[in-house]
């Protein structure tokens, strides 16, 4: 007998991706203001609100007002809680890993107190690609899509090894600086640096499995990166380019090797870095055609773009 989908709500983008790729778009009942993949999800009832918005904001103010929210203990997303007991869910999918990536993991568990009946929350916290497939192996047989979920973990397995063998004869592997962060800088972390690995690039800039962290303009410096991307999290080519001109980038960017030649990268970081789902595979395979793209083809418009140099403040 087939297992009954169960009502879901997902407090991340990037489980509602996982749920989606398992087949269950049908029975996500809520989602936050920020899913938007695939197409159609954000019709669903939006659960979620911001208190910060980078539409107007700078990245310096940015940092500011979420420090400042978190240092005080307050939580920068507002959870409609009214609207998440209408919904009725049995299964919340939500997560402890990050206060400003997504409503915190004790607010999610007093709003669940509330609703009646029995309510699952699950929290998904990975730290590298091999947590982020464990999750979509988690979630599938959480849904009764066990099945479902090793076959796209399976495909995923499949591009890596792919992209592996693409890039096994290649002959140098460029420094890459990847930012998370515009100001202040933020070193990568978390599952980022395997991406730069995989892509066939230096990971030495950034820590596998711990969060990202401010760096300094002597590390930079130091690391003399022959590439550079931006991928400050959240945001996507469009909106980087629009923080560029207001952000200031540390002290030497312009003495900095990959400055000097023209190889500054601008990302759609939001949906192919930041979000631990399916499509950081996505991500690693983007990052290979910005470090080789004499094997792997140039990057598309959409997901990666070269900055003009007039575009960084100096």
């Amino acid at each position: 007998m087939t297992q009954q989908a169960p009502r879901i709500v997902s407090l991340l983008p990037s489980a509602t991706e996982i749920v989606c790729a398992l087949g269950l778009a049908d029975s996500l009942v809520g989602v936050t203001h920020e899913c938007d993949y695939p197409h159609g999800i954000e019709r669903k009832p939006a659960l979620t609100a911001s208190r910060i918005t980078q539409q107007t904001m700078s990245s310096a103010e940015i940092d500011h007002a979420v420090r400042s929210q978190l240092d005080g203990h307050g939580c920068i997303y507002e959870l409609d809680t009214n609207r998440l007991r209408s919904l009725a869910p049995d299964l919340i999918l939500t997560q402890e890993l990050c206060e400003v990536c997504a409503v915190s993991y004790h607010t999610v568990e007093r709003a669940a107190r509330l609703l009646a009946g029995d309510v699952t929350i699950i929290s998904l916290e990975p730290a590298t690609i091999a947590d982020i497939l464990g999750n979509i192996v988690a979630v599938g047989e959480m849904t009764g899509r066990r099945a479902e979920a090793d076959a796209v973990v399976g495909r995923l397995r499949a591009r890596i090894d792919a992209l592996t063998a693409l890039l096994s004869g290649i002959m140098h592997r460029p420094r890459t600086l990847v930012l998370e962060w515009l100001e202040p800088a933020f070193a990568p972390g978390h599952w980022v640096p395997e991406q730069v690995a995989l892509a066939g690039g230096d990971s030495g800039f950034g820590t596998v499995g711990a969060p990202s962290r401010v760096t300094t303009a002597k590390e930079i410096t130091a690391y003399a990166p022959e590439v550079i991307v931006l991928a400050p999290c959240g945001f996507s080519t469009t909106d980087t380019f629009r923080q560029l001109p207001r952000a200031r980038l540390p002290a030497g960017w312009p003495e900095l090797t990959a400055v000097r030649d023209g190889n500054v990268w601008a990302v759609d970081a939001t949906s192919y870095f930041s979000r631990p789902g399916p499509r950081v595979v996505d991500g690693a395979e983007i990052l290979a055609r910005i470090l080789h793209p004499e094997v792997a083809g140039l990057p598309e418009q959409s997901h990666a773009r070269r900055v003009p140099p007039e575009l960084m403040r100096l």
